[in-house]
């Protein structure tokens, strides 16, 4: 019987000393997977474009841009946050970045976005993304742009890689990304950053895309592929290099 109860003692010791060993070993596997990712430990802030009282741009059956913005930077931050990137969004809701007493809606919006590059600043931003959508009295536009401040470098570099994931795996639009120099959001913050087109709800085959999940989560993903090269490669080539 005592020998018996020894043996079991003996065994139980072995589970316990096999789980305490294999539990640290699992640990570090799991810290490496997160280290090893080329976005672990980059911060980078989301922007969805308008919010609150400001809709944005609106398409013929009401659709408005501040809706689907969200929902693109939504799917966007979950792919950056699945590979390591610890990543902010000037807004979570339907809500603007303006005070109550900031007056009328022009006041608003000016005061809004000056918030949302204080927010970039404050959070020490890697880089950023601002996420917006077009509408045109012309339906006939179409098709995603990306743009970025011509006087920073490494603006253009994300900006361009960006389009071109787009350019490669939406195959909606021929446009190369455009440097802009009176864009505020653009030109304020002092990280990279780069400015999102996604489509022209003033389309309507555009809109109807764009309000599907599926295109959004394909906007995202482009996004986020274009993110990834622009941290492994860091300098788009020159088209003398193509």
């Amino acid at each position: 019987m005592i020998r018996q109860m020894k043996t079991w003692i003996f065994l139980i010791g072995i589970v316990i000393l096999v789980c305490l060993v294999s539990y640290p070993i699992q640990e570090v596997k799991d810290a490496w997977t997160v280290w090893s990712s080329p976005l672990s430990g980059k911060v980078i802030v989301l922007d969805p474009g308008h919010g609150g009282p400001d809709g944005g741009a609106e398409g013929a059956d009401g659709t408005q841009e501040k809706e689907i913005t969200l929902q693109i930077c939504e799917y966007l931050r979950d792919y950056l946050q699945e590979a390591g990137a610890l990543v902010y969004m000037t807004r979570y809701e339907d809500k603007d970045l303006s005070s109550d007493s900031a007056g009328g809606l022009s006041a608003r919006k000016s005061e809004d976005i000056r918030n949302r590059v204080r927010f970039i600043e404050e959070k020490e931003a890697d880089f950023y993304l601002s996420i917006h959508l077009n509408a045109i009295p012309s339906s006939k536009w179409r098709g995603a742009q990306t743009f970025f401040n011509p006087q920073n470098a490494e603006s253009q570099h994300l900006a361009k890689f960006i389009q071109a994931e787009i350019k490669s795996n939406l195959n909606n639009t021929s446009r190369e990304a455009l440097g802009l120099t009176n864009i505020y959001m653009l030109k304020h913050p002092g990280a990279p950053g780069a400015l999102v087109e996604a489509g022209f709800l003033s389309n309507p085959d555009e809109r109807e895309l764009l309000k599907t999940k599926d295109y959004q989560r394909q906007m995202a993903a482009s996004v986020y592929q274009g993110i990834l090269r622009y941290v492994t490669e860091r300098e788009y080539p020159s088209a003398d290099s193509n």
